[in-house]
C-alpha cells in the first residue's frame, strides 16, 4: 500500500509548474514520438492517467495538465471557472511548451473542454492549434444523455457551497461505487489517492464553482455538438458501457449524431476506463492510431 502511496508523491514531485495570470499550474510531459496532450476529468486530476502514462510515452511525446481547480494545481476561490478559461489555460500551456501539432486523449470533464477547442477550430481556420486526432473516453457532452449523479446535482443547487463540508473520502468512495463497473472497483489506495489531489489546497472549496460546468454543457449544448460532428480529423470514444452517467446510452447516441462514427464499447466497464480497464484502452487507442497511420 504504501508503494502506491509513494506513486502519487512521485508522480508529484517528477511533475513541473507554469505560471496561468498569477496561478500555479501543474503539469508533467515525458516520452518520444508525437505530441499526445491528455485531458483529465471531474473532479480529480491528471493523475488519472498514471496508469496508461508510461506505456503511452514509450510511444508518444505525452503532456498533461491539472486544470486549474483541480489537482496539484491552484484553487483560487475567486476565479470564473468556465470551460473556455480551462481552454485558454491549455493554449497558454501548449504556446509555452511550442506544441502547435498534436493528438487529443480526453475523459470526462476533459471531453468537454476538447469539444470547446474543437469549437474555435470550427469557427476560426486560424485557430494555430492543429489537432490530428481525438480519442474521447466517458464523459457527459450531450446534456440530452447525460445524467449525474445526486451529489452532482446538490452541489448545483445554492446549497452547494454548504454541502461541500459534509463532503469527504467516504462520499466520493460511495460516488464511484456506483459509477464504476462491479467487477472493477477502486481498490482503498486508489480511492485514497483520488480524494488527496481532490482536497489538496483545500479544493473543496472550490467544487460547487468547478460543478457548474454541467449548466454550460446546456447552454453551449448545439455548438458544442456540432464541434464533434463538423470538424474532420479522426475521432474514436472508447466508452465503459455500464457507466450510468455517460455509458452505453451516451454511445448509442454518439453513433446516431457523428458520421462515420467510430465506437469502441468496453462491456463490463464504468465511468473511468483508464483506471478499470488501462490494458484494454491502450490497446483500442493503439489500433485507433495506427489505423490514422494505414
Amino acid at each position: 500500500m504504501e508503494k502506491n502511496k509513494m506513486q502519487l508523491r512521485n508522480w508529484k514531485d517528477s511533475g513541473s509548474y507554469y505560471t496561468y495570470k498569477s496561478h500555479q499550474i501543474f503539469y508533467k510531459e515525458e516520452g518520444v514520438g508525437e505530441p499526445l496532450i491528455l485531458v483529465h476529468g471531474f473532479p480529480t486530476s491528471s493523475w488519472d492517467w498514471s496508469k496508461i502514462w508510461n506505456a503511452l510515452a514509450k510511444k508518444h511525446r505525452i503532456y498533461t495538465i491539472d486544470m486549474l481547480g483541480y489537482g496539484f494545481s491552484d484553487k483560487p476561490t475567486d476565479f470564473n471557472y468556465t470551460i473556455a478559461s480551462q481552454v485558454d489555460i491549455w493554449e497558454a500551456f501548449l504556446e509555452e511548451r511550442e506544441v502547435t501539432s498534436f493528438h487529443i486523449l480526453a475523459h470526462d470533464y476533459g471531453d468537454t473542454v476538447v469539444q470547446e477547442m474543437l469549437a474555435r477550430l470550427k469557427e476560426n481556420p486560424e485557430y494555430g492549434l492543429d489537432i490530428k486526432s481525438v480519442c474521447f473516453l466517458n464523459g457527459g457532452m450531450f446534456p440530452e444523455t447525460n445524467f449525474p449523479t445526486l451529489t452532482q446535482k446538490m452541489l448545483l443547487t445554492p446549497f452547494g457551497f454548504i454541502f461541500k463540508h459534509f463532503m469527504g473520502r467516504n462520499t466520493l468512495a460511495k460516488n464511484f461505487k456506483k459509477i464504476f463497473g462491479s467487477d472493477t472497483l477502486p481498490s482503498d489506495q486508489e480511492i485514497d489517492d483520488f480524494w488527496e489531489t481532490i482536497a489538496y489546497n483545500s479544493g473543496k472549496n472550490v467544487i460547487p464553482k468547478l460543478i457548474k460546468y454541467l449548466k454550460e454543457r446546456d447552454t453551449y449544448k448545439i455548438r458544442w455538438r456540432e464541434a464533434i460532428q463538423y470538424t474532420d480529423m479522426p475521432k474514436r470514444l472508447i466508452d465503459g458501457a455500464v457507466d450510468p452517467i455517460s455509458g452505453k446510452h451516451m454511445a448509442e447516441f454518439y453513433k446516431e449524431i457523428v458520421p462515420n462514427a467510430d465506437v469502441v464499447l468496453l462491456d463490463a466497464i464504468g465511468h473511468y476506463p483508464q483506471t478499470e480497464a488501462p490494458n484494454e484502452v491502450l490497446y483500442y487507442y493503439n489500433e485507433f492510431r495506427k489505423n490514422i497511420i494505414s
